[in-house]
């Protein structure tokens, strides 16, 4: 058991490159947990499974929605946070909504995610996502998406694009706007 720990962690540390924009972080993961449906911790943190983050995913609300997927050990994800926070101040009033779904690891959340989202000051909302079902869900956020992290929904309705990419603000301002009109 120490020894598939130690084999995930290093296949973690090796597979986030930070060698350009277009970057990719392989998300691996062999967690043996209990699915959790929404349990707030004491930071407001909302840990979700698909089943329960699935409605986020899909509103019809007139709004546009910007999902991130990431993780406080992916490099390009890390890099990109603050686009997607401009995002988020910048278009508020224009009925854009971002969403930061985290991919860190439920032993982390306590360590390592809630005190890096609150030294980071992130205003977007931030809930983690507790399934180790990845090859169930995975194919249901997009049937092209890899599993690599970043990756991007934006949706308005039933309007939907996906990126497996990372952004500069730039170029996440541009693919919104076609959902604002």
């Amino acid at each position: 058991m120490k020894f598939n720990i130690l084999l995930v962690a290093f296949l973690l540390i090796i597979s986030c490159k930070s060698d350009g924009r277009k970057n990719k972080t392989a998300l691996v993961d062999n967690r043996e947990t209990e699915f959790v449906v929404q349990k707030e911790f004491e930071s407001d943190l909302k840990v979700y499974d698909f089943d329960g983050l699935e409605p986020l995913l899909n509103k019809k609300d007139g709004k546009v929605h910007v999902i991130n997927f990431w993780a406080t050990w992916c490099v390009p994800c890390v890099k990109e946070l603050p686009y997607f926070e401009q995002l988020q101040k910048e278009y508020a009033d224009k009925n854009v909504e971002v969403l930061l779904v985290s991919l860190d690891f439920p032993h982390q959340y306590d360590t390592k995610l809630k005190p890096f989202i609150k030294e980071r000051k992130i205003k977007s909302e931030v809930v983690a996502l507790d399934d180790a079902d990845m090859n169930t869900w995975i194919p249901k956020v997009n049937e092209s998406w890899s599993g690599s992290i970043p990756a991007t929904i934006i949706y308005k309705d039933d309007e939907r694009q996906f990126f497996e990419q990372s952004f500069t603000f730039k170029e996440l301002e541009n693919q919104v706007k076609p959902f604002l009109n």
